[in-house]
């Protein structure tokens, strides 16, 4: 849950970011309204706002880095705009998005296609990414396999929920070679602080989840 404040402080984010880009407000609060109704839809029980918020969080501590803060904005907005767990394609429509909402208001082509590259990232291929705000947003993004034990038993149960109508059995399949997947990497954070910081704890995450599972 996301409070009015933190929504209207979101809001202003947006704002601030597309003006870098000579984009009226009047023209960004349109796609604004598009993007918070899709991360508040009732099926969001993870991907919506909250974890939202949580990646913008990660991505201003490694701030400092940070080749094009503006684009990278934008793809953390989009990056998981459009989520259907039925699909195996919401990275790529989510860019498709970007490019719909963006692209008419004003946005260059190419920081669009820099955010498109970025979004499509998220689907966390095994080639870790050349670009280094691409890294920022992978590590954002798996940030909660590092979270406290409680925020993360909270985010596995949201994960279920999102594939409720996925069967026990064949669900307990399927998360367990995702996590083992995740386990098999040879790091989880590609920057210095997140590794250090996250990536004992995530391990940690993935395997007790891992072994409940299989229990």
């Amino acid at each position: 849950m996301v409070s009015p404040e933190r929504l209207e402080s979101m809001q202003k984010s947006w704002v601030r970011t597309l003006e870098r880009y000579r984009v009226d407000p009047a023209d960004a609060y349109p796609a604004f309204d598009v993007l918070v109704a899709a991360y508040t839809a009732p099926e969001r029980f993870y991907h919506n706002l909250e974890h939202l918020g949580e990646v913008f969080r990660v991505v201003e501590r490694l701030s400092a880095t940070v080749e094009d803060p503006n684009a990278l904005q934008l793809a953390v907005w989009f990056h998981d705009a459009v989520y259907d767990s039925r699909a195996k394609d919401n990275e790529h429509r989510s860019g498709e998005l970007a490019v719909d909402l963006l692209g008419p208001i004003g946005v260059p082509a190419s920081a669009i296609d820099r955010i498109v590259r970025m979004i499509w990232a998220t689907a966390h291929a095994a080639e870790a990414p050349a670009d280094h705000d691409t890294r920022v947003l992978l590590d954002a993004d798996l940030a909660i396999l590092g979270a406290s034990e409680e925020r993360y038993a909270r985010y596995a149960s949201d994960i279920r929920k999102e594939y409720a109508w996925v069967p026990e059995a064949e669900y307990l399949a399927g998360r367990a070679a995702v996590l083992a997947r995740f386990l098999a990497a040879p790091r989880l954070y590609h920057a210095q602080l997140m590794f250090e910081e996250g990536e004992p704890r995530a391990r940690a995450n993935l395997r007790e989840e891992l072994a409940r599972r299989q229990s």
